[in-house]
């Protein structure tokens, strides 16, 4: 079974004002990335994030620990540095999901780098890790997953176009 975050509607369509069209099928974010890439020895909270680029393209990532613990990366920012360091910069979602049973929400950190490179309602869908157990047909296929955006995560934000550089000058 091929599961992935499907695009059903152009990226623009997809804002935190109006239903989204996106349709995520997490299994193999949660699988792949969260319980077979993520490098958690220390707090064995594994991370498991899917990006899906405006052009279609899914880039994924998993949280990677570091002894030094301020050298650890979260699995959305390794989605989006994955992502930006090979050109792609516009994108139409992101779902994260955890091991744990309930929706996690992104790290303060998380959240800036989201604001840098994200549009303020891009659909953000957090994912409890018993996801994949609800049935499809019932109706309850997105029951526990929230949606959100990174502009209700981290209102009056501080983002690229505060900042007042100069112009004209060296």
């Amino acid at each position: 079974m091929q599961n992935y975050i499907e695009n059903r509607a152009a990226p623009t369509a997809c804002s935190s004002n109006t239903p989204c069209t996106v349709n995520i099928k997490i299994n193999e974010t949660n699988e792949a990335h969260t319980r077979e890439f993520s490098y958690s020895p220390y707090s064995k909270f594994r991370v498991g994030a899917a990006l899906l680029a405006s052009d279609g393209t899914i880039i994924k990532g998993a949280n990677i620990e570091n002894a030094s613990y301020g050298g650890t990366i979260c699995a959305e920012r390794t989605a989006i540095v994955k992502s930006a360091s090979e050109g792609k910069r516009s994108f139409a979602a992101l779902a994260v999901v955890t091991d744990v049973k309930s929706a996690i929400s992104p790290c303060g950190l998380c959240r800036q780098v989201i604001r840098e490179f994200c549009a303020q309602d891009m659909p953000i869908l957090l994912v409890p890790a018993d996801y994949p157990q609800f049935n499809k047909d019932s109706g309850d296929a997105e029951k526990g997953v929230k949606q959100t955006s990174i502009g209700e995560l981290l209102p009056d934000s501080f983002g690229p176009e505060h900042l007042e550089l100069p112009r004209g000058t060296v």
